[in-house]
């Protein structure tokens, strides 16, 4: 039992440690932004703020009323622009991801 007061101190130090860390997280949670361009698009969709930011990209076309739509939705927009055979450029990206960050 020589070791019981370093394992209370330990307690103790956690205990007290603890709190600010949960602080921390919670401030740095409230400054990220909203949506990114790693967003699930249905994640974005589902925000009438983000689909406008992502409709005004892609000449005001609803992406929910895309015919693969099923098949993307789960992805990012990041995800997607490799296979969109140049429609999403990493300018639009960039652009996008610039938008959706004002969004909070």
């Amino acid at each position: 039992m020589k070791f019981a007061p370093l394992a209370a101190i330990g307690i103790a130090v956690t205990a007290i440690a603890t709190p600010a860390v949960a602080d921390e997280m919670a401030t740095t949670a409230t400054t990220a932004a909203m949506f990114t361009i790693d967003t699930p698009i249905e994640t974005l969709m589902a925000d009438e703020r983000a689909k406008a930011v992502v409709a005004k990209h892609f000449n005001g076309q609803d992406l929910t009323q895309h015919p693969a739509y099923e098949q993307f939705k789960s992805l990012s927009l990041k995800a997607v622009a490799p296979f969109s055979q140049g429609l999403i450029t990493d300018e639009m990206l960039a652009k996008i991801a610039a938008e959706l960050a004002e969004i909070k």
